[in-house]
């Protein structure tokens, strides 16, 4: 891990940036991509490896005002920004051909464009080790790894694909919104209907379980897009994915969920020692287990939730995000809902008991209704008025820290400790925050700040 360090507040544009609004008589103001958290890999697009504690803005847009960024993905290592112009800019880690530039380079520390798309793109997305782009005709584009069908290339396809390839398999539907979680992937038409293909275990796919063992659910890994049977004839808007879970908003707010549920994560560890056992047994001695089935190689525990189930306590919900085991929604009055583990207090509740039920986040801190919501592994981010908020992991506590090393500062508040609470982000001033994504452990956001 590389030690993360305090920088001196950068100097967030240059006088011939890109301006926002100078023709229709409005103030004008510059747009920025600021990212902040671990930098390992330059997955931040900084041009270096450290850490960020606090928003940077990425210098290499900077130099680019004709074509600003105006969105972001941010995945497991790796960024994703998609410009004005509808053109795809990929930094981090490359160990999968997450980045879409081939394989040639491991990782990069500065932006480098993905080619391959003969239309604009109109969305991105990012997962832990792959990533997608949606074009303005509704083709869907994607790379990184596929050990799990993530791809929705098909079984034929490789476990690596390291630039850019359309899924033909939607050819006969225009995708309107995608959302990638660690090994799966789903889509919504512009029709409304919902598709998801990749890693099956927990449910998370919403298909439904094949078989059981030994109380074990056992799920098929999907290699094409298929249909969410269960939500057939709902129109859903807005999509989500998690580790192992996922979520999606219909047309009237309510909001669905399907994969693992909210619990500590072994609940009867005699039945998965067995089953480890088992799963031992079958790959060292498989000749005396002929009628396994290879492609059951998921599981789910017997109260996961493999179908689509209505959250009751939430209504009229505008915006859902899955983070590593907890979710959050937003509802059309601007509350923010949380809910499931709250390791760390990604939760933003206060403590850090787990919350099988959504409980509403409030925050004297916030002075405007919640727009916007994402979440990392163990942290979350919303914008509320035009100020982002941050709580939950920041680096200095649990997997992945080592003494004297950060693994983090995802949060942004010029620290690596945790919050249980929202904390506003300082983005400096005139500043208005539009888009905010969280990684695994690191953050991005677009900006928009006042000329003067």
């Amino acid at each position: 891990m590389w030690r993360a360090r305090r920088w001196p507040r950068p100097r967030w544009f240059s006088s011939d940036t890109a301006a926002v609004g100078a023709d229709s008589g409005n103030p004008a103001r510059r747009r920025v991509a600021a990212l902040w958290g671990n930098g390992d890999h330059g997955r931040l697009g900084l041009g270096a490896l450290e850490s960020r504690w606090s928003p940077t803005a990425c210098p290499f847009f900077l130099t680019r005002p004709a074509d600003p960024p105006t969105s972001l993905a941010c995945g497991g290592a790796h960024t994703l920004f998609l410009t004005e112009g509808g053109r795809v800019f990929a930094t981090g880690l490359n160990d999968f051909g997450q980045l879409g530039i081939g394989s040639s380079m491991p990782h990069t520390l500065d932006p480098v464009e993905v080619s391959g798309f003969q239309e604009e793109i109109v969305q991105i997305s990012a997962g832990n080790h792959h990533s997608c782009a949606v074009t303005a005709y509704g083709e869907l584009f994607v790379w990184g790894k596929n050990s799990s069908g993530q791809l929705g290339l098909g079984k034929s396809a490789g476990k690596v694909v390291s630039t850019p390839r359309k899924v033909d398999y939607l050819a006969d539907v225009r995708v309107k919104m995608t959302a990638l979680g660690s090994e799966h992937s789903i889509v919504v038409t512009e029709d409304g209907e919902a598709l998801s293909w990749g890693a099956a275990g927990a449910g998370r796919l919403g298909h439904g379980h094949k078989s059981s063992f030994l109380g074990f659910a056992m799920t098929s890994n999907e290699y094409t897009p298929r249909l969410i049977k269960n939500l057939d004839g709902i129109k859903i808007k807005r999509i989500a994915a998690g580790m192992l879970h996922s979520a999606c908003i219909d047309e009237k707010g309510t909001v669905f969920m399907f994969g693992q549920k909210t619990e500590k994560v072994v609940s009867n560890q005699a039945s998965w020692d067995i089953f480890l056992l088992f799963s031992l047994a079958i790959n060292l001695l498989p000749g005396i287990f002929p009628v396994f089935n290879p492609k059951l190689q998921v599981l789910g525990r017997s109260n996961d939730a493999p179908r689509p189930s209505v959250v009751e306590e939430i209504q009229f919900s505008e915006e859902v995000a899955c983070g590593g085991y907890h979710t959050c929604a937003v509802t059309d009055r601007g509350d923010l809902y949380s809910w499931g583990s709250n390791e760390n207090g990604c939760l933003g509740l206060g403590g850090t008991g787990m919350v099988r039920f959504p409980e509403v986040v409030r925050s004297s801190l916030f002075k405007l209704p919640v727009s916007k919501v994402s979440c990392g592994w163990k942290h979350t981010a919303v914008i509320s008025g035009e100020d982002i908020y941050t709580w939950g992991w920041g680096g200095a506590n649990g997997t992945f820290f080592e003494e004297g090393h950060s693994s983090g500062g995802q949060l942004g508040h010029g620290n690596d400790v945790d919050y249980c609470e929202p904390m506003m982000v300082e983005l400096g001033k005139n500043a208005r925050a539009v888009h905010v994504s969280c990684g695994f452990n690191h953050t991005g956001a677009i900006l928009e700040y006042a000329e003067n």
